[in-house]
Order: structure tokens, then C-alpha cells, then sequence
């Protein structure tokens, strides 16, 4: 079985809408105008890249990153390169700029999970992310913590009322702007 991971820039209160920045969100913008840049914080993101084999988004991240990613050739050469899924009910067809296979439930995404290959990596996707975990999915989480509290905003955890979920803390570090990594399994 392949490993779901979700990885998110998320604040101390559990938002991770708009991290890079996008119109609408009063606090877009807020990892790169929050804390301090600190490139030890971000290695992570290489090593995702290094470690996945295919990608996963819901509709809404895959519309923003399509138009977007391919040009990035260096930062992003990995993500490029593997294949990519979309979980949508209303997407009807790929963007050909980045191409991906549309998957149309989350039952899908199981069936997904039970095919041969390396491990499956979620970006942004907060809709999907919570989908995903409260139909037992994730096994992994990958998040950097900023220390910022944002209030409202899209969070990475649903607010369903559904047992509870046990992580275990496999890696963590602290950088000098504050920020966390935290690694978490799903306990099964």
C-alpha cells in the first residue's frame, strides 16, 4: 500500500489558507511576511520532492499550481516529472499545460493507495486534506508551523465530530525564526 502524506504551511492555529499569497484572504502572504527566511526550515520541501512518486491535489490547488508550476523548472523539477492526480466532481478535463489523471471520489483515492508505487504527496488542498483525513487516508503529515495566529481562514483539520486520530511525532526541529517542523504517522 502507498503512504498518503498531506504537507502544509500552517500557523499555530491551524490556518493554511492562501501561505504564498492569493487574492481575497486578508492575511495572504503571511509565510513570506511573517517570519524571517530561514532556508534550514524549507529543506523539507526537497526532500518531498526527492521521496514522492506521484502528487495529489483537489480541483481548486491544481486550477492555481497548473498554470504555474511547469515554468518552475528547477524549483519544482520533481513535482513536474511525476504523475499527478486531481480529486474533482466538476473538473471535466486536464489542464495540458500539467497534465494529471482525474480521480472522482475519494473512494478512488483509496483504490489509488492499493496500486504499486511510492508515496503519494498532498499540497495545499485544505478541502481534500480534511476529506482525506476523515475518511482515515493520511498516513503521514508533513507541516511547518509558523508562529503567527491568523484566526479565520481555511484549516488544515475538519471540524467534524468523528473519533479520535492518534499521531506519532517521527521528526521535528525548531529554526531561529520560530518555525517548527513537525512530522507526524497516523496511528493505526
Amino acid at each position: 500500500m502507498r503512504t498518503l502524506i498531506v504537507t502544509a504551511f500552517i500557523s499555530l492555529d491551524g490556518v493554511m489558507e492562501a501561505p504564498g499569497g492569493e487574492s481575497g484572504y486578508r492575511n495572504s502572504g503571511w509565510t513570506v511576511n511573517s517570519v524571517e527566511f530561514d532556508e534550514a526550515a524549507y529543506a523539507i520541501k526537497a526532500t518531498e520532492q526527492d521521496e514522492a512518486t506521484a502528487m495529489l491535489m483537489g480541483r481548486r490547488s491544481y486550477e492555481a499550481f497548473a498554470p504555474v508550476w511547469p515554468s518552475m523548472t528547477e524549483e519544482f523539477k520533481g513535482y513536474n516529472a511525476m504523475p499527478r492526480y486531481v480529486v474533482s466532481t466538476t473538473l471535466t478535463e486536464q489542464d495540458e499545460r500539467w497534465p494529471a489523471t482525474i480521480l472522482r471520489s475519494l473512494d478512488d483515492v483509496a483504490a489509488l493507495k492499493e496500486t504499486e508505487g511510492g508515496p503519494i504527496i498532498v499540497h495545499g488542498s485544505s478541502t481534500l486534506a480534511q476529506g482525506l483525513a476523515d475518511a482515515g487516508l493520511v498516513d503521514r503529515y508533513h507541516l511547518l508551523v509558523f508562529p503567527v495566529l491568523l484566526g479565520a481562514g481555511k484549516r488544515l483539520f475538519s471540524d467534524a465530530d468523528k473519533d479520535m486520530t492518534k499521531l506519532r511525532l517521527v521528526e521535528h526541529e525548531a529554526y531561529s525564526n520560530g518555525m517548527q517542523k513537525q512530522v507526524f504517522d497516523v496511528v493505526r
